[in-house]
């Protein structure tokens, strides 16, 4: 018995050196940070144990149940319900502009227009205002079938 309990402990004793190795470690003329099993050539490099190292976190992270979502609905409803009351009072503020826009586009045919790139005002072709007629009619289908 104490025979087998010696070879086990021998045994052990013999494989553990087999997964303990040394790593070195060093940088580069061009500053690359380096790790080996075998020491570099030239210049001088850390050694380090393999037993010493942390070994890194692979995988990802379980998503876990928060706690107190129900409160957080709640708590967020009066802020979602400024937000809805923004947005329909920006669209009657859109809705408004866009009518305004189609009673000039509809009412004058000599209109001038400014150059966004140049900020020069040039007279607007009849083919510009019918292309402008046609987007002001797209927004107030858009933002006035919204209103309440």
């Amino acid at each position: 018995m104490l025979k087998n309990i010696f070879s086990i402990c021998l045994l052990w004793g013999s494989v553990a050196p087999v997964f303990a190795t040394s790593i070195y470690t060093w940088v580069d003329k061009d500053g690359v940070t380096h790790y080996s099993q075998q020491a570099p050539e030239e210049g001088k490099a850390a050694q380090l144990d393999s037993h010493n190292i942390e070994p890194g976190k692979i995988g990802s992270i379980a998503p876990t149940k928060r706690m107190g979502s129900q409160a957080t609905v709640a708590e967020s409803a009066p802020s979602a319900a400024l937000n809805k009351a923004s947005d329909v009072k920006q669209a009657k503020a859109n809705c408004e502009s866009a009518r305004q826009n189609l009673n000039v586009l509809t009412t004058y045919t000599k209109l001038n227009r400014r150059d966004k790139t140049s900020g020069e005002t040039l007279a607007m072709t009849e083919e510009q205002r019918q292309q402008a007629i046609q987007e002001q009619t797209r927004r107030v289908e858009f933002f006035c079938a919204k209103q309440p």
